[in-house]
């Protein structure tokens, strides 16, 4: 499936690949270099939005979510983002940045279900 985009946002992924949030680099470590039997890329732009990281051969995107998605405004796009995902036949799961940085073995083991049921 080829997944178009909007070049533009390049430049933007490309910045926010070099600043990171504290949560997004946590979890990095843990995405990068196949570690858990696929290969993600960070900050991937699809269409006009940016995912934090998507695996092509799960047709998977995973988001991280900080404070600043608790607001309405936040709320809506987030919805409107993950439902032009989906309508991609994407599937999107979300973990809250707390999650990441507390409790990564939980983050970690909800992914390696996903990847093991999608493999079977």
């Amino acid at each position: 499936m080829i997944i178009h985009y909007n070049k533009n946002l390049k430049s933007l992924a490309s910045e926010l690949r070099a600043n990171g949030t504290k949560s997004e680099v946590f979890l990095w470590r843990y995405l990068k270099g196949k570690q858990l039997g696929v290969r993600f890329i960070r900050q991937k732009v699809i269409g006009n939005y940016i995912v934090d990281f998507y695996c092509k051969e799960l047709s998977l995107v995973v988001e991280l979510d900080g404070a600043s998605h608790h607001y309405e405004e936040s709320m809506l796009n987030d919805a409107s983002k993950e439902a032009f995902l989906k309508s991609l036949g994407l599937e999107v799961l979300r973990f809250e940045d707390n999650e990441v940085l507390g409790d990564i073995d939980n983050v970690l083991s909800v992914l390696m279900d996903y990847i093991e049921r999608d493999r079977k």
